[in-house]
């Protein structure tokens, strides 16, 4: 009986081991079916670049294997891409950014820096000056992308050190604007509601952008590529060049949040309650949640991630959820300072021309003597409480109180820069200039001292 018991005992043991083996079988198809399943869905994330009305590449598939195996690129000698809105094409501050920083950048890189934006047809008729590209690899994904339909201009941007520039006319790819919106939600699910042009625009040419780049790398494979962003309204192309593995290294430089901007333009105590801020609440009730998921997409998808502020460095840490690897603050190029007496000379010359200006847009209402008067000013964009007009214009009346209250004769003219839509120059102004200036021209020939 006992003997009868052990057989079963084996029997028993010998069909679960059976069906465990099985089983195990069966998992591991499963496994193999799953990684070929998971490869046709990455391979499905590319499906976009071949398809023409999401990224129509003419040039084959840019794929990366699940190993991360890449083929080696030449460091030294990389190409750097500058990615931007405001090339060529002056709406804020990146603009002088770009700009006063393009002669540096063109010295060091030479034709391996080109600057890729938007075309504006009005500022790129004055500002650039059309010209062949000297790069192969550079000519073949233009011209790729033209046979596709894209306008491109390409040349040279008319500025100090003439930097490289690629503009490409969004208008002729908004063809695809609703499937690359429904592509966007799918891969990185950023909404995109209707009725936002501004968000529709940043749309189009972050995915002609990463189009571009997709192209380039297929046809530049021997040096290393990298992508500079700026801004929120430049960063759509790199949730995208990360999820279809776009062989280039990417840069992010958040200039000042999105969210930190209006959050700031409310009466909001925002430096002392970064940490305690619901981001996607506080984004969703000003109307700019999709806005914000672009850039918190752009900050978390780029490979190095920097500010140009500590200040904003903390701010992006808080509202962005992640903290940069770099602070590249903004600068001046002191070289042209560098002979002191001839900035002296240029310094005198421009404030004799305030001098002029001041007697003449207050003739007749208040006098000035020129050795007694500062001048101070405030610039930017028209934002009232972002830029800090607000504590300007409180600071002059409590400088205004205490120079009454000491007797001073110092007077202080304040200016405040900022664009804005004007009619036309003001009468009173002209008139005052020109009585001034007809005063001069009386007074300079009877000057005993010549």
């Amino acid at each position: 009986m006992s003997a009868i018991l052990v057989v079963l005992a084996l029997v028993l043991a010998l069909a679960i081991v059976s069906i465990q083996l099985q089983r195990l079988f069966q998992l591991s198809a499963q496994l193999t079916r799953l990684k070929l399943e998971t490869a046709d869905q990455r391979s499905a994330l590319i499906s976009p670049l071949v398809h023409p009305a999401y990224f129509p590449y003419s040039s084959s598939v840019v794929f990366i294997p699940d190993s991360g195996e890449k083929a080696e690129r030449e460091i030294k000698n990389h190409i750097l891409f500058e990615i931007a809105t405001e090339v060529a094409h002056r709406v804020g501050g990146i603009y002088s950014v770009i700009k006063s920083k393009a002669p540096v950048t063109t010295a060091e890189y030479g034709d391996r820096y080109t600057l890729i934006g938007p075309l504006n047809h009005q500022s790129a008729a004055v500002e650039v000056e059309e010209l062949e590209p000297s790069n192969p690899e550079l000519a073949k994904s233009i011209e790729s992308m033209r046979n596709r339909g894209i306008g491109i201009l390409y040349g040279r941007w008319l500025i100090e050190g003439a930097p490289r520039v690629l503009l490409i006319d969004t208008k002729t790819a908004y063809k695809y604007l609703d499937e690359w919106k429904a592509d966007l939600w799918n891969v990185a699910s950023i909404p995109s509601p209707p009725g936002d042009d501004e968000t529709n625009e940043a749309i189009v040419f972050g995915y002609l952008v990463a189009w571009f780049l997709g192209e380039y790398v297929c046809h530049e494979k021997e040096k290393a590529v990298i992508a500079h962003f700026h801004e929120w309204l430049a960063g759509v192309a790199l949730p995208l060049a990360k999820k279809r593995h776009i062989d280039v290294t990417t840069v992010f430089t958040t200039h000042a949040t999105l969210l930190g901007r209006y959050l700031c333009a409310g009466s909001v105590d925002f430096y002392n309650n970064l940490q305690n801020f619901d981001v996607d609440a506080e984004a969703g009730k000003r109307g700019i949640y999709h806005r914000y998921c672009i850039e918190r997409a752009a900050a978390h998808s780029c490979d190095v991630f920097t500010t140009v502020s500590h200040i904003t460095a903390f701010e992006s840490e808080h509202l962005l959820k992640r903290k940069p690897d770099g602070v590249l603050p903004n600068g001046l190029n002191v070289t042209k300072f560098s002979a002191v007496h001839e900035f002296q000379n240029l310094h005198q010359q421009a404030k004799e021309k305030i001098h002029d200006f001041v007697r003449g847009h207050f003739y007749g209402h208040y006098d000035f003597v020129p050795e007694d008067t500062l001048y101070f000013f405030t610039a930017g964009r028209y934002e009232f409480r972002n830029k800090g007009v607000d504590m300007f214009i409180e600071s002059l009346a409590r400088l205004n109180h205490r120079l009454k209250n000491a007797g001073s004769k110092t007077t202080v003219v304040a200016f405040i820069v900022m664009p804005a839509q004007t009619t036309s120059l003001t009468v009173e102004a002209l008139k005052g200039q020109a009585v001034v200036k007809s005063l001069r021209d009386t007074v300079e020939p009877c000057d005993p001292a010549e």
